[in-house]
């Protein structure tokens, strides 16, 4: 099945001529030649990639999710782990990347299970720090549905940490959100990291 992309609105972006120019003054700042034939297209690839990988800015939210809340009597946790997830710092626009498990009990309403990863894109794909990642991932959900508790847990390797600066290569950052039952209830916040652990062994 294809990839499905991000609702975007209509302003905005970087996958313009303008934006060539300013990749290809930094090109010539680094002290390359942008004409050569290896950089020749490089502004504008890069330019395009950096337009997609921020095109969480563009999203719209509520018309990606239009049809996908559904009222349902269930109560049962619901977890959808293991979710990619790629994004950039916003201290250095280097990537980092890993994964995300979320989990809520719902109260009448229930979220289409294919809609969760694409709320991580929404915030994923804007520059970003983990902290702030994980937080809005959970309060989204909180207030879509109105769950009794969500419960997000994010593990990410960060290329600035890895690439430069302390140049650990095997470090991890891991941050949570806990709201509602997940916050207030140790056996409810328990389950969930059992849950996530469990076939991962590593």
């Amino acid at each position: 099945m294809a990839k499905e992309e991000l609702v975007l609105a209509p302003s905005g972006g970087l996958s313009d001529p303008s934006a060539f120019e300013l990749v290809r003054e930094l090109l010539l700042r680094m002290g390359e030649d942008p004409q050569r034939e290896g950089l020749a297209r490089t502004p504008e690839r890069v330019a395009k990639a950096l337009d997609f990988l921020t095109s969480g800015y563009r999203a719209d939210l509520q018309q990606l999710l239009h049809g996908a809340l559904f009222p349902v009597a269930y109560d049962a946790m619901v977890i959808v782990k293991d979710i990619e997830v790629f994004s950039l710092c916003e201290h250095h626009m280097l990537p980092f990347f890993g994964r995300c498990h979320i989990a809520y009990l719902p109260k009448g309403k229930v979220i289409g299970l294919s809609k969760l990863p694409r709320i991580v894109d929404v915030f994923a794909r804007r520059l970003q720090i983990q902290e702030r990642l994980t937080t809005q991932i959970a309060e989204t959900i909180q207030n879509l549905i109105q769950p009794q508790g969500v419960g997000v847990v994010i593990e990410c390797r960060h290329l600035c940490m890895m690439m430069r600066g302390v140049e650990k290569q095997h470090s991890a950052a891991v941050t949570s959100s806990m709201l509602g039952l997940f916050r207030t209830c140790t056996d409810t916040r328990n389950e969930f990291l059992s849950l996530i652990r469990a076939g991962n062994h590593g």
